[in-house]
């Protein structure tokens, strides 16, 4: 039997050339996430349901005006457990007065970002893991899972390196309290 040579994996340019030439059919989205391009189809209504309930809590609430981006593309730092990638959360908020969803840009930095918003999906270990880190590694103060298989929310705070070390979880139903410059209770029953 004769061994078959394989291919070297392409390098991380490479990889990312490819990514950013890349063209997804209508609705679907591609994100780059610890070295593999990552296609998905459109979003189902349970989980855009869940991100409308967020959003009208958030500029209901919030004392501090905030601007919503769903589906804005975010450059996050390579490095660590987060190799060059270019994910597509599906939402973030930024305090209004930073007005940074004005450029048009397909992706943009982390930078001035209060909160990024994630509904597990097609592929929840993703956003349980690998984002997770990302967000982390980009300094993204806040990131809110909504967990649909595991019928949870969960609140990342305080990154440190490419995680957060600290957590608040609850079932839905259970409330969580989200932090400055949000200071307001975020209600779970609605987000199944």
């Amino acid at each position: 039997m004769t061994a078959m040579a394989h291919e070297p994996y392409p390098s991380q340019d490479v990889l990312l050339e490819g990514f950013l030439a890349l063209r997804t059919p209508e609705g679907f989205r591609a994100e780059l996430i610890d070295g593999e391009i990552i296609v998905s189809p459109p979003p189902g209504g349970h989980h855009e349901r869940a991100i409308s309930r967020i959003v009208r809590q958030v500029m209901r609430n919030s004392p501090a005006e905030m601007d919503f981006s769903g589906n804005r593309g975010l450059v996050l730092p390579s490095g660590g457990r987060c190799p060059k990638n270019h994910v597509i959360p599906d939402g973030v908020f930024a305090p209004a007065e930073l007005d940074l969803f004005a450029d048009e840009a397909a992706y943009m930095r982390p930078g001035g970002l209060a909160l990024v918003v994630e509904v597990t999906s097609s592929r929840p270990d993703n956003d349980r893991e690998a984002k997770r880190h990302c967000y982390a590694r980009g300094a993204i103060p806040l990131y809110l899972l909504v967990d649909r298989e595991r019928e949870t929310v969960t609140l990342f705070c305080e990154p440190v390196g490419d995680d957060y070390t600290e957590s608040h979880a609850g079932v839905f139903g259970k409330a969580i309290e989200l932090p400055a410059p949000f200071s307001f209770t975020l209600d779970t029953e609605d987000l199944a």
